[in-house]
């Protein structure tokens, strides 16, 4: 197979969800144990429910069963995000200005290769985050192009 796992279905999947008007958050394909998973999350304005997850996992199973592109035995799960959902691409940085989100970096800066708080501002090239250092608040830019990876936070007061 030239195209891995999540690159063939990220495309059986994507006219799925854009007929329900749903999108793609992540998939993961992963072995635990014995088992593996071909993990599917979606999402839209409003959040998702067990029917438009139930939706989705058939639809796909279809389709993958149809074309047959993962040679071993898995388990197909399609389900929301969280709470703490994926921030994967630039546009999903964007909608989480003014939310709380957690980000690790490649390398350091400032010392630290984690920072969590507001996100103020994203331009595309770099997020702009108010962190806590001690018990006092200061700002930080931060270069898209250097995070490794990034999700919502729950900040709990």
């Amino acid at each position: 197979m030239s195209k891995n796992i999540t690159e063939t279905t990220e495309e059986i999947v994507t006219p799925i969800l854009e007929e329900l008007n749903l999108e793609l958050v992540d998939i993961e394909f992963v072995k635990e144990g014995k088992n593996w998973f071909l993990r599917v999350f979606i999402d839209n304005e409003t959040g998702v429910d067990i029917e438009d997850c139930g939706t989705v996992s058939e639809r796909l199973s279809e389709r993958l069963d149809a074309i047959d592109p993962i040679e071993q035995a898995y388990f197909l799960e399609v389900s929301s995000p969280g709470v703490e959902r994926p921030l994967k691409k630039p546009e999903d940085m964007a909608k989480a200005v003014g939310k709380n989100v957690h980000i690790k970096m490649y390398e350091q800066i400032d010392g630290s290769k984690e920072f969590e708080g507001k996100l103020l501002e994203f331009d595309g090239e770099t997020v702009k985050l108010q962190i806590k250092v001690k018990t006092r608040s200061t700002e930080v830019e931060l270069p898209y192009n250097k995070i490794a990876s990034a999700r919502l936070a729950v900040v709990f007061n």
